[in-house]
């Protein structure tokens, strides 16, 4: 067993035998029930560092977004000497380490795909390396070249029309969450040690081409390990040992996840359930008398200021999906053990008030793990925050810690995986209401009338049948989950050979569980659809091809979003009905095939793409986000709105179920307290019935209509939102997803 000094007056005994944090974590937190009273105001440095951020993003604001990019430089552990976001004031930070060399500049990733990174510096005025792109284009094959070689004239068609898109084929796929705080709690010599142990255990007889695949990644991430070691060291500390105090552990955590985004561009790198994990050092220290509150405090806000700088190079077709320049790097408070302890720290308390201290903002992605049972007084701090900042999201820990344990993480937006036992393979959307289309008009695309999907018998009637359709619709989603699928493990197959993720899979068990992430998009317009058929009147519009273009519905029919069964038990139906389609497929590495109801902002892309809808939404609207009701189908208030997508159920959904409400301040309540006790009362109901997740914007129209209009105004500046699971500065939104946002309901009532 393992003997540090650096472990004294910690408690347990399994996790010093081997890697084991959640034991650690376990063994030694300290739950806190009481209130916020205890926070410290920000420190003098907070403000003088985040005065000269905020400086730095208004300049980059002004300059199309982007405020520098490396052109000559390929970002790795050890590319770039130590960077401070200012020079003349570095001893005032107390987390040091910075992508590259400068703050927010924009790092060069070609291992994704060179077309990618050369687009992403010639959109915003830079050019690229001539010598960099001979070398990969000749010398060193990328993982966007790779796909591309073997994609089927099928998948490169589907792609294009939008059917599936959002694929992680040009970028890093993200969504892999390193156990950062292993860095901290071990050391790095201890994690080679292990990984090691690992290592020559694959040395055996009768060894096969998966024995030699697994010992190329572990030496890939002994090699990163080693780089961890160096790349630290330019800083001045030697992480090889364990951290000794509160200090130490903030900043070698970081170094680890500092780590994975100097490597990786994926499309999500969260930062992971990190708090209730640091509180145990920080109360360490706070005892022996070396730490203070403010000092605390200021240790959590210039952690989270490093996380708000992190930044990709992207190209338009990306930012169209993913619009405001999102990382989500996603971060964890609050949960409950598998003991029945409620997990939250004076930690959890301290990250949230970083939206106090520094203002709202959209990164890290800050995630409440929620339940009922958690200390009313953080339960109401959380509704505080949200309703001062519309910052943070939910997501129901009571429905995830049967399935993920009480140590996950969230590796997306509504994603949980096990935190340095599991890593996803992330892919993106398949768009099921472009696929209701194609069953009616057998497999023709209605914008680019190309024949995508298989050719079916289209239906010719003047009325739609709903038993016909839904025949039809059945057989094409079949089609879609088969080469849905089969497009993923392509990516995921060229993405493990030729980008894959060492930094952060050496903070994961080599023996790692692997789950296949899928989505749907387009949701609540299918079950919109499927109900105006059944129960009204829909009479099918054709043009001179006889296409289905359009739809005259007659009559009334039950929508999603106002807690009617006859709607809400079409949508059950069609999550099920996927999903078993998804598990029926071979999935790369024998991962487990999962869903999720999550569209992010890719939304109004899919939009466009899709063509006219029998539930009334037209060719080119956005469809609505995730599992969120139709826009302006919901009729009944919030509550109903809720209880709908309540009903979908999480175990078939296991990436993700996400509903995204904005409620008008008045709605709430007449006065600050009566909304914080409404909200709590809200959220305890909406997750005691076994829902997902859910992002809380508390504004009005105006206030979105304003900020659309004047963005030049201070007070829109870090004005925060939130959207399909994740936020988003407002003003960085395109006029069109801002459009798309006003668009969306707001609830006057409960």
């Amino acid at each position: 067993m393992k003997q540090y000094g650096q472990w004294d007056d910690f408690n347990g005994r399994l996790w010093k035998e081997d890697i084991d944090v959640r034991d650690f974590v376990q063994k030694n937190y300290t739950p806190y029930v009481g209130d916020e009273s205890f926070l410290a105001e920000p420190a003098e440095a907070t403000n003088q560092l985040w005065g000269k951020l905020q400086e730095l993003q208004k300049e980059e604001r002004a300059k199309d977004g982007v405020l520098d990019m490396e052109t000559e430089v390929v970002s790795g552990l050890t590319a770039y000497g130590p960077g401070y976001i200012d020079e003349k004031t570095k001893d005032l930070e107390q987390v040091v380490g910075l992508q590259t060399d400068k703050p927010l500049k924009r790092a060069f990733m070609p291992y994704g795909g060179i077309k990618m990174a050369e687009q992403a510096c010639t959109t915003y005025g830079y050019q690229p390396s001539e010598k960099l792109h001979e070398i990969f284009t000749k010398y060193h094959k990328t993982h966007n070249q790779g796909v591309f070689d073997i994609y089927t004239p099928e998948m490169k068609k589907a792609r294009h029309n939008k059917i599936i898109t959002g694929l992680p084929d040009t970028y890093g796929r993200g969504r892999i969450v390193g156990d950062y705080r292993r860095v901290a709690l071990y050391g790095i010599d201890f994690l080679i040690e292990k990984k090691m142990e690992d290592f020559n255990e694959t040395e055996r007889h009768g060894m096969k081409g998966t024995d030699f695949r697994l010992r190329e990644e572990v030496a890939d991430q002994l090699k990163a390990l080693k780089e961890m070691k160096e790349m630290a060291a330019v800083y001045g500390y030697d992480i090889s040992r364990p951290a000794k105090n509160a200090k130490e552990a903030v900043q070698w955590l970081y170094f680890g996840y500092l780590a994975a985004i100097k490597t990786q561009n994926g499309a999500a790198m969260s930062v992971g359930r990190i708090s209730t994990f640091l509180d145990i050092y920080i109360q360490r220290d706070m005892e022996k008398g070396l730490l203070n509150e403010a000092q605390a405090q200021e240790l959590i806000d210039h952690l989270v200021m490093k996380f708000r700088m992190v930044k990709f190079a992207r190209i338009p077709s990306y930012n169209e999906l993913f619009s405001g320049d999102p990382v989500w790097a996603t971060l964890e408070v609050a949960g409950i053990g598998q003991d029945g302890r409620p997990m939250v720290t004076k930690n959890d308390f301290r990250f949230l008030h970083t939206l106090e201290n520094m203002g709202p903002s959209p990164e890290p992605n800050l995630t409440v793990l929620y339940s009922s049972r958690l200390p009313e007084s953080f339960k109401k701090y959380a509704s505080h925050i949200s309703i001062a900042t519309s910052s943070i999201q939910y997501e129901n820990d009571d429905v995830m810690r049967p399935v993920w344990g009480d140590d996950y993480s969230i590796c997306c937006c509504v994603s949980a995986t096990q935190t340095g036992k599991e890593m996803q393979f992330f892919g993106a959307r398949a768009n099921l209401a472009k696929c209701l289309l194609y069953a009616i008009n057998g497999g023709v695309d209605v914008k680019s009338g190309e024949q995508v999907g298989p050719a079916y018998k289209p239906i010719t009637s003047e009325y739609l049948d709903y038993d016909e359709v839904l025949d039809k619709y059945d057989a094409m989603m079949e089609w879609l989950a088969k080469l849905y699928v089969d497009t993923l493990n392509m990516i995921h197959y060229m993405h493990d050979k030729y980008y894959y993720e060492a930094a952060e899979m050496a903070l994961i068990d080599t023996d790692v569980r692997r789950t296949f992430a899928t989505g749907i998009a387009g949701f609540s317009h299918v079950v919109d659809s499927l109900s105006a058929i059944k129960y009204a009147k829909v009479k099918v519009i054709r043009d001179e091809a006889g296409t289905a273009v359009d739809f005259e519905t007659e009559g009334d029919f039950p929508r999603y979003g106002n807690d009617d069964d006859c709607a809400d038990d079409i949508a059950v139906w069609l999550l099920k009905t996927f999903m078993a389609k998804l598990r029926k497929c071979h999935t790369y590495r024998d991962s487990e095939p999962t869903t999720s109801i999550l569209t992010i902002t890719s939304n109004v892309v899919y939009g466009k793409a899709t063509g006219s809808l029998p539930d009334g939404r037209k060719a080119g609207e956005p469809l609505a986000p995730g599992a969120n009701p139709s826009y302006g189908a919901e009729q009944n208030g919030l509550l109903a709105s809720l209880n709908s997508v309540a009903k979908l159920p999480y175990e078939e959904a296991l990436d993700g179920i996400s509903n995204t409400q904005t409620i008008s301040p008045g709605a709430l309540g007449h006065n600050p307290e009566e909304r914080i006790d409404n909200l709590t009362h809200v959220l305890d109901g909406y997750f005691d019935q076994g829902a997902h997740h859910l992002n809380v914007n508390v504004f009005g129209k105006e206030k979105l209509i304003d900020a659309m209009e004047h963005p030049e105004k201070e007070e829109y500046a870090n004005f925060t939102i939130r959207v399909s699971g994740y936020a988003v500065k407002f003003i960085d939104l395109t006029r069109e997803q801002q459009m798309d946002v006003i668009s969306r309901t707001c609830h006057a009532e409960m």
